[in-house]
């Protein structure tokens, strides 16, 4: 659900018109702190957990929309922290915190399920538009929604948010859900790692367009394995999606 403030300005609200619930999972207090502040300023509601039993129980009391989540914490590490929450809250979006040189731990984040990352030390701005770019596309929709998209037999619900391949239920991320549906808009159509980071991302993403393999990757894993493949590639121009009867 959206409105509008007399600014102009989209505001995100639950699907009952509430405030927005995000939670901040990071051991120190000055991060914590500093971030609750500024999403406090969107008007969302925030708890805060300084390790991986406080991120549990918030996680069942508080029923996030979103989750704000350092990989590095004392008692356990974020990706265990993210299994744990996806039993908990399946769909909810993750953004990690991660070190500003650790590849690796931006590549097992995005691995495990999480939807995006940032590096310390990061800005604030950059912090609030991933996740307001995370929520709209969980909780809000892009006002598109409403409508069924099929490709052969695979069939995706933007109200939903349910994807069903052959009848059998397929479970996706948020990030991997509007991958999907990007794909689905445009069947047959190639699509650039540009379009689909513009679309799916919405930022520039420092350059690192590997990002949309990884997560064609994942995609794959869950619409094509053991099935005639819907997903294609075009080397050197992009992805497509087709009805696996076509020929290429």
């Amino acid at each position: 659900m959206t409105t509008y403030t007399p600014q102009g300005r989209t505001e995100l609200l639950r699907p009952d018109g509430s405030a927005i619930r995000v939670l901040v999972v990071d051991d120190e207090q000055s991060i914590t702190e500093l971030l609750s502040l500024a999403l406090r300023l969107e008007g969302w509601e925030i708890r805060s957990a300084a390790n991986g039993e406080e991120a549990m129980r918030a996680a069942f009391e508080f029923r996030p929309d979103a989750v704000v989540l350092d990989i590095m914490l004392p008692d356990m590490d974020g990706l265990t922290i993210l299994r744990r929450l996806r039993h908990e809250v399946p769909d909810v979006p993750v953004l990690f915190l991660t070190a500003k040189d650790a590849v690796e731990d931006r590549i097992a984040g995005l691995t495990a399920g999480g939807d995006d990352y940032v590096t310390k030390p990061f800005s604030l701005e950059e912090v609030v538009a991933r996740l307001r770019g995370l929520i709209r596309r969980a909780v809000a929709g892009d006002g598109l929604s409403g409508s069924v998209l099929r490709v052969g037999d695979l069939v995706l619900d933007e109200e939903s948010h349910d994807v069903y391949r052959d009848g059998q239920h397929i479970h996706l991320t948020a990030t991997e859900f509007e991958l999907l549906r990007f794909l689905m808009r445009n069947p047959r159509r190639v699509l650039s790692k540009g379009q689909i980071l513009d679309r799916v991302w919405s930022y520039d993403f420092g350059g690192q367009a590997n990002v949309v393999e990884l997560y064609i990757s994942y995609l794959r894993r869950k619409i094509d394995a053991g099935r005639e493949p819907l997903i294609h590639t075009r080397r050197g121009a992009g992805y497509l999606i087709k009805p696996a009867d076509e020929r290429l």
